[in-house]
């Protein structure tokens, strides 16, 4: 019966170290747990802001415009204008003086009148106009901004640092095993 005694002795010493042994295992592994959880598992984010490029879009732009055009001529040298101009100064100068007088102040009356014919005709030529409306365009460039990403700023363990994301994030980003998950998350269909 001692041998017995002695076997129980050994088998209930085994049984305690097994239950310690046993015991600190579990807590071994439930600390590791417990550090494990107490790892964040969001970062807080503290901004951001959106990230654009500019691109252009090229349109016409139209409108009608009144334009002045000078009428043909067709007497340009204003022939006709110097001969009527001539015969009229021509008979005006014939009413004055007598004689030899007379002779000189009708040339001199044709002189001036033939000059003075001339300059009214072209004056006249000048303002014969007439008006069209015609349609000018020319091409303009728009504007338009494109998001191509977005610059975040975020806290994670008291640090605060800064990533570039291609899409928004909320208010929080993921954190799996120290890092930050930056893929955009799945959204499901229904």
């Amino acid at each position: 019966m001692a041998e017995d005694t002695g076997m129980n002795t050994n088998l209930l010493v085994g049984g305690i170290f097994g239950a310690v042994a046993v015991t600190a295992a579990g807590s071994y592994a439930g600390y590791n747990t417990l550090v494990e959880n107490k790892k964040p598992q969001f970062a807080e984010v503290v901004d951001s802001k959106a990230i654009t490029e500019t691109y252009y879009t090229d349109r016409q732009e139209c409108y009608d415009e009144v334009v002045q055009h000078q009428a043909e001529v067709k007497d340009g040298n204003q022939v006709t204008g110097t001969v009527i101009g001539a015969v009229l100064g021509a008979v005006i100068g014939k009413q004055v003086g007598g004689g030899n007088g007379k002779k000189l102040a009708t040339v001199a009356g044709a002189a001036a009148g033939g000059y003075a014919g001339n300059k009214v005709q072209k004056n006249m030529q000048q303002k014969d106009v007439y008006t069209t409306t015609e349609q000018r365009c020319n091409t303009v460039q728009d504007p338009h901004q494109k998001i191509t990403g977005y610059s975040v700023t975020y806290q994670l363990d008291g640090k605060t640092e800064t990533v570039i994301m291609d899409h928004k994030p909320g208010a929080t980003i993921p954190v799996e095993n120290g890092q930050l998950v930056m893929s955009k998350p799945e959204t499901s269909s229904l």
